[in-house]
């Protein structure tokens, strides 16, 4: 793995900064716009892992953050708001969602090259590779999948006018949107030629379902290494990664989720995949069904048959894979496993097809 990039700002007027983060720009902001923080000696370590937004870990003094930015370069419109990031997770701030207190939005590009915000540290650690979930017992690898389970079931009960997100999406209509606007994602990212995705797209856009329990809240990307958790004992400490959060269809996080967990997580293409090589049941984790059934009992909400939504997941994040994919091959990417990223594309769009009774 490579060393984090580390930078620190001092006095004087050339600070080094990590790449995608102006450190002097932004203590210069800081001192103007967040008081607690003026005249902190301000440190930035890019943290790794990420295929999306830039995260960094800001040393602030006596205080620990973490910034969030847009990736490099080419980006998919509107997947990567950071006021969306930081309307929702302040919203939810109050609620039994466990979220980082939010600290500060910037709109203006200027301050550190795109817009930012920065969140209070949540200490947990995130499991996403085999040498990380190995280590865990059976019994700590049930209780992290059912913990995550009941903390996204929690998600989908809260009301959204009460937390002041009853505009934070469309909920008619949802699940047809999506497909557009994935398809859309792919035209803005096609840079080679992807046999069966077309096909895929059509089928999803011809059997569109009625949308269940439209108008929750919607995470977007929900998954075991988007939360931060504790082993002893097992606990949630925080959601992370709310760039696709809206107002939508539950089903379309399960699908999502189960996409990770049984498609990416499964014996034929978890073994060393960029994405998460050590979530799901060929890491040792319970089946996809275990999870929907303890979601279903602490949300009350009607699951049924979850193909469409796994279809739907599948396209999705083969549309995701590629456009990190065409940012790998610009050069607009940081971190691990992006030379490989694209290979992820066509075994999720088989997968996608089998699910929505194409193979």
């Amino acid at each position: 793995m490579n060393e984090p990039a580390v930078a620190h700002l001092r006095p004087g007027p050339d600070p080094v900064s990590p790449v995608g983060l102006d450190l002097h720009h932004l203590g210069a902001h800081l001192r103007t716009h967040c008081p607690p923080l003026a005249g902190a000696p301000l440190s930035a370590t890019l943290i790794a892992g990420g295929k999306s937004n830039l995260t960094y870990l800001l040393d602030a003094g006596d205080r620990e953050l973490v910034l969030r930015r847009p990736p490099l370069g080419h980006v998919l419109a509107t997947a990567h708001d950071m006021a969306r990031e930081f309307r929702v997770i302040s919203a939810l701030a109050p609620t039994a969602v466990p979220v980082p207190e939010p600290v500060l939005f910037c709109a203006d590009p200027e301050v550190i090259g795109a817009p930012f915000y920065l969140m209070e540290r949540v200490r947990g650690s995130v499991y996403r590779r085999r040498e990380q979930t190995d280590a865990l017992s059976p019994q700590q690898r049930r209780e992290l999948a059912m913990a995550m389970m009941e903390t996204l079931a929690t998600l989908h009960t809260i009301d959204p006018a009460e937390v002041g997100l009853a505009d934070f999406g469309r909920p008619e209509g949802f699940l047809a949107r999506q497909v557009r606007r994935w398809s859309g994602q792919l035209d803005r990212s096609r840079s080679r030629d992807l046999p069966g995705i077309d096909l895929l797209r059509d089928r999803l856009a011809a059997t569109v379902p009625a949308d269940t329990g439209a108008g929750r809240i919607v995470h977007g990307d929900y998954r075991l290494d988007n939360l931060l958790t504790l082993v002893d004992p097992v606990r949630v400490c925080a959601v992370l990664d709310w760039e696709m959060a809206t107002l939508g269809d539950p089903l379309a996080d399960l699908g999502l989720l189960l996409t990770y967990w049984d498609v990416l997580g499964g014996a034929e293409a978890s073994a060393g995949n960029p994405v998460a090589d050590g979530l799901g049941p060929h890491a040792g984790f319970p089946a996809g069904a275990d999870l929907i059934e303890r979601y279903a009992t602490h949300s009350g909400i009607d699951v049924g048959p979850l193909h469409w939504h796994i279809a739907l997941g599948c396209f999705k994040l083969a549309v995701i894979c590629e456009g990190i994919h065409y940012r790998h091959t610009l050069g607009q990417t940081l971190g691990e496993g992006f030379d490989r990223i694209g290979d992820m594309v066509a075994p999720l769009v088989a997968h996608g097809l089998t699910a929505a009774g194409e193979r």
